[in-house]
Parts: C-alpha cells; sequence; structure tokens
C-alpha cells in the first residue's frame, strides 16, 4: 500500500476478507493488536541482540582455548 494516503481509499485497496475482518473489530481488539505489535517488535530487537552476544561469547570463547592450548602446549 501506499505511505501517505486518505483511510477511506486505503480501505478500499485491501481485500475483501481483510476490510470484513477489520470491521468486526472493536477498540478493545485493536488496542490488543496495538500492544501486540509492540511486543513482537521488542521481542525481535531482544534477539537480535541476544544472537549477536552469543556469537560475540562463542568468538570470545574459542580464541581464549585457541590461546590457553597454545600455552599449556609452550
Amino acid at each position: 500500500m501506499k505511505e501517505q494516503v486518505e483511510p477511506i481509499s486505503a480501505m478500499m485497496e485491501l481485500p475483501e476478507e481483510t476490510r470484513a475482518f477489520l470491521a468486526r473489530l472493536r477498540p478493545e481488539d485493536l488496542q490488543t493488536l496495538e500492544n501486540g505489535l509492540r511486543i513482537i517488535n521488542s521481542v525481535l530487537t531482544v534477539g537480535k541482540l541476544v544472537k549477536w552476544l552469543l556469537v560475540g561469547g562463542i568468538q570470545m570463547f574459542w580464541d581464549s582455548v585457541v590461546k590457553l592450548y597454545g600455552w599449556v602446549r609452550g
């Protein structure tokens, strides 16, 4: 969909099933969807952070093992 369009024209571009679904939503449902999207965004952000912490941790551990092996081997 286009970035800057009027809500009415944006709704007309949606498939019929989607418009029917949105028409059935109550204000509480919309708030729940908004909160859910925020939670999903947070989980994805934290997931990326954890992934890079694991990658960095594995790299640091491997470097320590290699240094220890070199030190023990003499």
